[in-house]
């Protein structure tokens, strides 16, 4: 009997499509693979056995089953985001446990493309932080258990790390698609402003935030993109040369990056000069203002995200987040300040068609009990180990985290791709040379 458990999305919805295999006996083994592990990862918040057979039975009998791009194949789905007929708890007892009546536009995208939904995963209270764990859970990096997965998109690629899914949906305000696919090994894609709908919260973190995919490899991550898109993400027949800058300055002065992550950055320039690229070294001209702009946006956005639930409630580090925030709502809505980044940086993406840098500065903290910590700690903690994402989600310009090398525990390190808007299919061939040239393990060693 063939395991579709370690295999890619391309590869289920393929044999799907062929009768090679059912979505039925797909999804059951895969929600056996949940409740044999996820109890060690706390991936999942919710997890939707019995709809998900249900509706994998739905998927088998439709009429169209042969066109679907994602025929059969099992996905979760953030808990920030709505899945008709299961609470949107975001991490929190603040929230309401009140069933969704529809599902958000990206998840009717992936219903439609033939997916399965089996659970809601495990996030951060209200998605602030970059480390994933509360009073639903800890979500922790299979590939080193001690470890936080990163955050807010944790439980989604915990997920996906473990092969409890092959792919995951997230979002990303302030990294929380990269952090946390950079931890766990995998590729993912925060895609330009306007790319995908986004409706995440109140307000998408003042436009910041963005829908998209976690996979463990290139070809499920376009897949994926496209299909939440609604766009296909075509590969050129001839990719052109590129001019690409390499870069290992930190955005935040006195935060320095950690050995193997500057390893893997000059590791990913040798690969594309033998590609054919341009690399050379090149910083972009961060502003000394970035980290002021980062903290602003980050707290006013949870301050936001907060109105209307009850204090008392959140945790301590959230009520003092969302305080913070509140004397910064009014001028982080101008805007003024993300447009003074953009034009500051446009001049040095004019000239390099993609940016080289470091995905984190350092391992992911202990998986521990950061939400009954104080706030300033949970603040030191995630900008001293993840400073290098907030830029492009100021920005909004399209980024991408890829596996490449590993930390002495042999946990993954990560490199980030960046470019300029609309480039979302310029950095997928960048990720593709690299996964060809130097190709990652898919999935954490759990068995």
């Amino acid at each position: 009997m063939t395991s579709w458990v370690g295999r890619t999305a391309a590869e289920i919805a393929a044999a799907v499509r062929e009768k090679r295999a059912t979505p039925r006996e797909v999804v059951a083994e895969h929600l056996a693979r949940i409740e044999k592990l996820d109890g060690r990862i706390g991936a999942f918040r919710v997890v939707r056995a019995e709809a998900a057979l249900a509706e994998a039975d739905e998927v088998g009998s439709r009429g169209d089953l042969g066109e679907l791009p994602l025929a059969g194949v099992p996905v979760a789905v953030k808990d920030n985001l709505a899945v008709r007929g299961e609470s949107n708890r975001v991490g929190s007892a603040a929230t309401a446990d009140t069933p969704a009546e529809a599902d958000h536009e990206v998840v009717a995208r992936l219903r439609a493309a033939g997916a399965v939904v089996v659970g809601l995963t495990n996030v951060p209270e209200l998605c602030v932080f970059g480390t994933t764990e509360g009073v639903h859970g800890t979500s922790r990096n299979p590939w080193d258990t001690s470890r936080t997965a990163g955050g807010s998109s944790g439980g989604s690629a915990a997920a996906v790390a473990a092969g409890l899914v092959p792919i995951a949906l997230g979002n990303d305000g302030m990294g929380s698609l990269r952090i946390p696919a950079a931890n766990c090994g995998l590729v993912t894609l925060k895609p330009g402003a306007g790319v995908v709908p986004a409706g995440i919260s109140d307000g998408d973190w003042f436009g910041m935030s963005e829908n998209g995919p976690l996979a463990t490899t290139v070809e499920d991550t376009r897949l994926l993109l496209s299909v939440i898109a609604g766009t296909e993400f075509v590969r050129r027949d001839t990719p052109a040369t590129l001019d690409v800058a390499v870069s290992m300055r930190s955005p935040l002065a006195g935060v320095t990056i950690s050995a193997p992550y500057t390893k893997a950055v000059r590791e990913a320039a040798g690969l594309l000069i033998k590609a054919g690229h341009q690399v050379r070294r090149a910083d972009p001209p961060y502003p000394l203002s970035l980290g002021v702009t980062s903290l602003a946006t980050w707290t006013a956005g949870t301050s936001v995200d907060a109105q209307g639930l009850d204090p008392r409630l959140l945790a301590r580090r959230t009520r003092v987040h969302a305080a913070i925030g509140r004397r910064f709502v009014k001028a982080v809505r101008t805007g003024k300040a993300r447009e003074e980044l953009r034009e500051r940086l446009e001049p040095f993406f004019a000239e390099h068609d993609v940016l080289v840098l470091p995905a984190l500065a350092r391992r992911s903290p202990r998986a521990e009990a950061w939400h009954e910590r104080g706030w300033l700690r949970n603040v030191l903690a995630n900008t001293t180990y993840s400073p290098l994402t907030p830029p492009w989600n100021l920005t909004g310009w399209p980024a991408m985290s890829v596996p490449l090398g590993t930390l002495p525990s042999g946990a993954p390190t990560a490199v980030q791709l960046v470019a300029r808007p609309g480039s979302e299919a310029v950095l997928l061939e960048v990720a593709e040379e690299l996964e060809r040239r130097r190709p990652w393990r898919r999935t954490a060693p759990l068995d």
